[in-house]
């Protein structure tokens, strides 16, 4: 009896210890944050491009999807994320505590603009000086497209934009923005430019209830960046795996249906323009 409790005893420390070892060669998720800005409500690209990273990186991959920009920002400093795609906005703002990993390619430049869009029946507004003292949308208070820049243009023209319109309101992404314009919630926006031409393409019907009356100059697109304890290993992997994407089939079918033409490496010089404007405000 002894020795069959003994062999069973030892059996089962074996079996913790396989279980054990198992669990510690299993490869961590990689946890990926997604702004409002892109994929939003398009679960199943999501799931699929989930899928594609999975098998290139052969880790699990987990989407974090958050409806505000602080809220992204917060997940990175929190290092409760290990990578995400944010606006050049939040990236400069927490330049020294990220690392670059790619920047997209919006129709083959890694450059993207801010749309000062109106009502489809407003056809006089050519700049944002023709909407003073009407409501405005503002995408997110850390949108470069949709906040920085407007008020940018009305300093620019020398006028305060904390008195400029009689109203504003935040709608949290930039295809809210879009749908506040179509149905004259508000009387204009601004908002990135990348949204609108791909809602223009999926959702004319959305986009033709509105008119870009105003196209800024161009600004780094928003990138994809990694928080500073991500090991070098992940942050290269990672790296690779996005900058590759044209090279095979079904990635060139994910960045078709992402409206994307693929990634490159990029550089943090892209947004030297995004910080000299953000110093004007006295932000560093």
């Amino acid at each position: 009896m002894r020795k069959l409790l003994k062999l069973l005893l030892i059996s089962t420390c074996l079996w913790a210890i396989a279980c054990g070892a198992q669990a510690a060669t299993k490869s961590p998720t990689i946890r990926f944050a997604m702004t409002p800005a892109f994929l939003h409500d398009q679960h199943a690209l999501l799931a699929e491009w989930r899928d594609y990273l999975e098998v290139r990186l052969n880790r699990p991959v987990e989407f974090i999807q958050r409806d505000r920009y602080r809220d992204t920002m917060d997940l990175l400093q929190q290092q409760k994320v290990d990578f995400a795609w944010i606006c050049d906005y939040p990236y400069v703002m927490l330049k020294k505590e990220l690392r670059l990993v790619a920047v997209a390619l919006n129709e083959g430049k890694p450059t993207y603009r801010s749309y000062l869009i109106v009502p489809a029946h407003d056809k006089t507004t050519q700049n944002i000086n023709d909407l003073k003292g009407t409501v405005f949308a503002y995408a997110d208070p850390y949108s470069n497209t949709g906040y920085l820049v407007p008020r940018f243009e009305i300093k620019q023209s020398a006028q305060d934009p904390e008195h400029f319109f009689k109203r504003t309101f935040f709608t949290w992404s930039h295809r809210k923005a879009i749908d506040a314009v179509a149905i004259s919630l508000a009387q204009g926006a601004a908002v990135d430019s990348f949204v609108w031409d791909a809602l223009n393409k999926v959702h004319p019907e959305i986009t033709s209830k509105t008119r870009v009356a105003w196209r800024s100059e161009e600004y780094g697109f928003p990138p994809i960046v990694a928080q500073s304890s991500v090991p070098d290993a992940d942050f290269l992997l990672m790296q690779d795996v996005l900058l590759n994407m044209k090279n095979d089939t079904h990635g060139r079918l994910l960045l078709g249906r992402l409206k994307l033409t693929g990634f490159i490496a990029g550089s943090p010089k892209l947004y030297d323009r995004v910080a000299e404007i953000m110093r004007l405000f006295g932000e560093r």
